[in-house]
């Protein structure tokens, strides 16, 4: 699959929320949930340092605000676009809300659950699978993670 020029576009807002948690000193990852027109219904960056919530990832953040925009739990229909491949939480997230399409940045070798370490949104054993396409805007997604780390170690 290649992505739509309308998810490089969507992966530009979701650099910049990604830019912003960076600032604050979370993990730079930043979310768009669009619906199934292309308008985005929830947006989202990781705020686990300031909420000291675990389950605050960006991908968590955007797909709740989705949930009260549209007022259901159910985004069937919707895209997640997201700089860095969702972890098993996320994933699992992700189904649950029924994320139809997941557009993704940076693949994460270590924790991705969407074709690195796992692949678990397109596992057939499950009830519901996504669409997957990976590697957007690869580059520009990763240098942000990789200066955060680098400033940390």
């Amino acid at each position: 699959m290649t992505p739509f020029s309308a998810d490089v576009d969507l992966m530009r807002r979701a650099l910049a929320l990604a830019e912003v948690a960076g600032r604050a000193g979370e993990v730079p990852v930043g979310a768009v949930v669009t619906d199934p027109s292309g308008v985005v219904i929830g947006s989202g960056r990781n705020r686990r340092e300031a909420t000291h919530d675990p389950s605050a990832h960006a991908e968590i953040v955007a797909m709740r605000e989705a949930a009260r925009s549209i007022g259901s739990w159910n985004l069937e229909g919707a895209t997640l676009v997201v700089t860095l491949e969702p972890c098993l939480m996320c994933a699992g997230a992700l189904l649950q809300a029924r994320i139809s399409r997941l557009v993704f940045g940076a693949w994460d070798e270590k924790a991705g659950a969407a074709g690195s370490l796992y692949d678990v949104v397109r596992d057939r054993r499950l009830p519901y699978r996504a669409e997957v396409i990976g590697g957007v805007l690869e580059q520009e997604t990763l240098a942000p993670l990789e200066r955060f780390f680098r400033a940390r170690r």
